[in-house]
Formats: C-alpha cells, structure tokens, sequence
C-alpha cells in the first residue's frame, strides 16, 4: 500500500516532533507555568485558607480563623511543609517568614485563652489586618504577582496596580540595560560585519571561502573559552596592558576588566560571525553589474550604493540582526565572567532564582518577560518581511 507525500513526510517528522514535544516544549512549558502557580499554601495552611474563603477584609478575621491557623501551624511544622508557606508569604511581607516559625514554635509551649489571643501574643502581626490579607493574596493556586514583580509592580489590598519603592525597582532597571546591551552589541555587529561581507562578497568563491573558514573559526570553540580568553587579554596584568606599558603609552595598567566595555568587546567577537554569514549570502545574490548601469545612468558611488546596494541588502541585515540581537539578550556567561555587578543582564538574575535563591517562580517570570520580548521582537521581524514581500517592485 503506497503513501501520500504528505503522509509519508508526516511520519518522517513524526519522531522529531514527538522529540521536541517531550525533550522542549513541556520541560519549557512546565517552568513557565511557575510563574503563575502559587500552590505554597495549600499544603500548610488548608483549614486556614477555607476559614478566610468568605472573609471580606474589613476587619480582623473571626475566632474560627484564628483557630484554624492555630492548627494549621502546629500540623505544618511536624510535615514539615511550613517554611515553604512561610518563605511565600515573606514575598508578600517582608518578616513574616519570622512570624510564621515564632509563632509555630510558641504554640508548643502549654497555653490557655482564645485561639485569637494566644496567636497575638505570640506575635503581634496577627493582630494586623495587612498579615491576614498576606494569606488571603497568597491563597492560590495562581497568581500575577511574580509577573507583575518582574516589571516592578504590585497590586495593593484593593486590587490597584503600583509601582515598587525605588529602593525595591530593579528588574526594569535590568531589562534597559538588557536590550541597551544587545542593541550596542547588534550595531557594532553590523558596523563591523557589514564591509567585511562586502569583502567578501566582491571575491572569488575560492577565496572568499577561504575567508569565509576565518569568520567560522571562532565558533569551533565555546563560548566559556572565548570569554576566558578575554580574560587573559583585558586583565591588569593580561597582554593589552603589558603592550601599551611596554610602549610606553601607559604608566599604569587601564582597568578593562569587569566592566561593560570588556563585556561588550567580547559579545561582538562571538556575535560577529551571525552578522556576517546572512550580509555575506545577500549580498552575493546582488549583481555586479547593476552598480554599473547605475553608474551609466549618472549615479556617483554613494548615490549607488544607497539606492541599488543597500535596498537589496536588507533582509541580510535583519535577519542578521534579529539573530545577533535575541542571542545577546540571552547571555549569560560573558557578562558573568568579564562584567561587573552594574553590567549583569536578565539572565544572570534568572540564574540566579533557579539556582541560588530557589525561587523558580520569580525564574519562571523573568523567563517570561524576556520570551514576550523575543517573541515581540520576531513578530516584528515577520510583519516587516512580509509587508516588504508585498510591496510592488
């Protein structure tokens, strides 16, 4: 029994899609979800959370919710549940991480009186309505506030969206400084990759593959040995400084190091081949004579180049820079490496909350952030392909 074509293919492409399904996308699929899931304390504090599912938040919660955290607390310190609960609710105030250990550790000791006095004795946050307006924002099972975080904003009691205290904003901060560093990157990339496609362009095959094995040779090694090797070169002892005290140009070693000029440096080494190879294939399509017959109709070099050369070198440029410019917001090892604490991009910090502070769900949200911009990024890119696709020549 014979196939269709289109069967046949959809069964070779079977075993990559099937791939891609279980090895990307639901890995991929299963961290971004962290950013909205917020299930930290439901597992600690049920009857809590039951107890406050009709509470208005006019006022002090009454007796039976006092009385179910009571025992909420006690029960989540034995299966050991309770500093998940109290590390998410830390999020939404700061100390009462604190509050919910001291307050499980008094209720060991013998007491008597009212659900409600015993836990305000214990600390007096419960006998704040900020505290019980903490659980009820944190109740689950999903949330904005890590995405709203992410841009540094937050929702107040009644629902309304406000900035974070100045002293608390960072991640805008970080994300200018994200897309000002790719930007810088793309630019230099293409200042410095667009004559040299050129170059190679006007060759002969022979020897513009030739070239062309120089441009690629920096990609056979990894992007931790180029950075290191940076590292040797801009260091105050490395061979930069010792050349320029050796010549007498300098008394003192220049401080290259750690700072955003070696991280930018090394970014347009290693970005620098995903420039040239699509200036390099576009330009190789355009032919030699069309300058010439611009030039027979009385267009001087620059007049050439500006208006037969460069139009048609235009998907080069994007899609070179669309390439160099998402792979520079994802960079985490150079600016790690050679930059300093002000030259750190948003993948460092959502390293940083996957691995050191185990917070995956402000990862997850960082993460997100920065896939809504690539994805605006290549919206863009698709639009202006296909409007100039459309246009009549």
């Amino acid at each position: 029994m014979r196939l269709r074509g289109g069967t046949s293919a959809a069964l070779l492409a079977a075993p990559l899609l099937l791939f891609l399904i279980l090895c990307f996308a639901l890995p991929l699929g299963w961290l971004l979800a962290q950013a909205v899931r917020d299930d930290a304390l439901a597992p600690a504090l049920p009857r809590t959370l039951a107890a406050l599912r009709d509470w208005d938040g006019k006022d002090l919660p009454e007796e039976p919710a006092f009385a179910a955290l009571a025992t909420d607390l006690g029960e989540a310190r034995q299966d050991g549940t309770l500093g998940r609960a109290a590390a998410r609710l830390n999020d939404e105030i700061a100390g009462l991480h604190g509050t919910l250990l001291a307050t499980a550790r008094a209720l060991d000791q013998p007491h008597q009186g009212s659900a409600r006095d015993i836990l305000r004795n214990a600390d007096p946050a419960w006998g704040r309505l900020d505290s019980w307006m903490a659980i009820r924002r944190a109740a689950g099972p999903f949330t904005s506030a890590r995405l709203l975080a992410s841009l540094d904003l937050r929702r107040d009691d009644a629902g309304k969206l406000h900035r974070m205290p100045p002293d608390q904003a960072v991640f805008r901060l970080v994300l200018r400084r994200t897309l000002a560093t790719a930007g810088l990157v793309t630019g230099l990339c293409l200042l410095a990759g667009f004559p040299l496609a050129g170059l190679l362009a006007g060759l002969p095959p022979r020897r513009a593959g030739w070239l062309l094995v120089l441009v690629l040779l920096p990609l056979w090694s990894g992007v931790l040995v180029r950075t290191a090797s940076w590292m040797v070169l801009l260091a105050r002892d490395g061979l930069v400084n010792r050349a320029l005290i050796a010549l007498h140009l300098r008394d003192q070693p220049l401080p290259l190091l750690y700072g955003g000029f070696a991280v930018t440096l090394a970014m347009v080494h290693i970005l620098l081949p995903f420039m040239i190879l699509p200036l390099y294939a576009a330009m190789r399509q355009i032919p030699p004579s069309q300058l010439r017959a611009a030039a027979s109709l009385g267009a001087g070099p620059v007049r050439g180049f500006l208006r037969v050369w460069l139009p048609q070198t235009a998907p080069g440029i994007g899609a070179g820079g669309l390439l160099v410019f998402i792979q520079a917001l994802g960079f985490y090892v150079t600016p790690a490496l050679l930059g300093g604490g002000a030259d750190q991009m948003l993948p460092w910090f959502i390293t940083y909350y996957a691995n050191e502070s185990a917070d995956r769900g402000m990862a997850a949200a960082l993460s997100v952030l920065l896939l809504a911009v690539v994805g605006m990024l290549a919206a863009a890119w698709v639009r202006l392909v296909g409007l100039g696709a459309a246009r009549p020549a």
